[in-house]
């Protein structure tokens, strides 16, 4: 009999299925209330379902996919890093960001990334899969749940975790839709926030998707010769063609776009960069947000000093390009921007 990943149905589908098994539909509301409105994982646990249906459930339905092996969290108990082994045994991992009454979660999209960027761990091993719709789902299904066990709910979801979301493209489009159900876990798709290298195919696509999430650009450098030093991958996409791919999200979507750009010592930060950078964005509605680099281990790479930082923003707030600065959260606990990687190593087998 074949088994169905819970978080990869929507209630009619959930209906249809519970049908097709000889049970009836309303049990389908029950079951998506005790998952995401109550955060309760264990079928034995919803009480007002028979004993012969919670003893059948597992036959046909899987909850959940993904395996918590280990939580750490930050000294200022504000970050809290999740690993967790997928039925294949990979592994990913997904933070929580705790911020005022916001609790944003960062969730991975691919096991390692193919990408890879030179300032990120999280490429340096290699890619090895896309994930499945539910299990990006249950990252935030299963953070939620251990929120919602101290009175709080996740309010806010990032798709800046492992891996290059446009790279996975539809199970990460069906994630959203998810994500954003009514049914489910009802969250706005403006608290949705995708980034992206620049696979412009992705964004045309993702334009006509009659979404309303907030695309991110990872730009990092202000022209391409310094971008593909950066960013190997960039050779497949000239600048100009992302960029004009960015303005028609916009246009149609009437979401701002946010540009981010890891600030390293020597390569992006110097004022002329600054300089190069607000003519390149000269007339956008944009927000740039830089972001210091956050030292990955056997990387040789470096943080600019305060001043630099300091430097680089006035020339942009000089030319009316606005910009923020976020010194990441999670640094103690290698859950900041960049700095996601698998130190347990995969299991066995050559990536891709």
């Amino acid at each position: 009999m074949y088994i169905h990943d819970f978080c990869e149905l929507d209630l009619p589908t959930l209906k249809a299925l519970l049908k097709e098994h000889g049970e009836k539909e309303f049990h389908a509301t029950q079951l998506i209330e005790w998952v995401y409105g109550k955060g309760v994982l264990d079928w034995n646990a919803m009480s007002n379902l028979s004993k012969d249906l919670r003893a059948k459930l597992p036959t046909f339905l899987r909850l959940p996919t993904l395996q918590l092996v280990r939580m750490q969290e930050s000294d200022d108990l504000e970050t809290y890093k999740f690993l967790w082994k997928l039925p294949d045994s990979r592994l990913v991992e997904s933070v929580l960001i705790c911020s005022g009454t916001r609790r944003t979660v960062c969730v991975s999209s691919q096991v390692g990334c193919p990408v890879k960027c030179a300032f990120c761990a999280s490429g340096k091993e290699g890619f090895y899969r896309n994930l499945r719709p539910a299990e990006i789902l249950e990252q935030v299904v299963q953070i939620n749940a251990w929120l919602i066990a101290k009175g709080e709910r996740v309010s806010h979801i990032v798709y800046m975790g492992m891996g290059e979301p446009l790279k996975n493209y539809d199970p990460v489009v069906k994630s959203i839709r998810m994500l954003s159900d009514p049914d489910l876990l009802n969250l706005s798709q403006r608290r949705i926030t995708v980034s992206t290298v620049g696979i412009v195919e992705g964004i045309r696509r993702l334009t006509h998707e009659d979404l309303k999430v907030n695309l991110v650009l990872s730009l990092h450098a202000p022209n391409q010769k310094i971008r593909i030093k950066i960013i190997p991958y960039a050779r497949k996409y000239p600048l100009d063609e992302i960029l004009s791919a960015m303005d028609d999200y916009a246009k149609v979507t009437k979401r701002d776009i946010t540009f981010e750009y890891i600030l390293i010592a020597g390569i992006n930060d110097h004022p002329d960069h600054a300089h190069e950078l607000a003519h390149l964005l000269h007339g956008r509605q944009c927000t740039v947000n830089l972001i210091p680099y956050n030292p990955v281990e056997g990387l040789r790479l470096h943080r600019p000093d305060k001043k630099a930082v300091k430097q680089f923003r006035t020339v942009l707030f000089g030319s009316r390009v606005v910009n923020t600065c976020r010194y990441t959260k999670g640094t103690d606990i290698a859950a900041a921007c960049g700095q996601l990687a698998m130190q347990e190593g995969q299991p066995e087998s050559q990536p891709k």
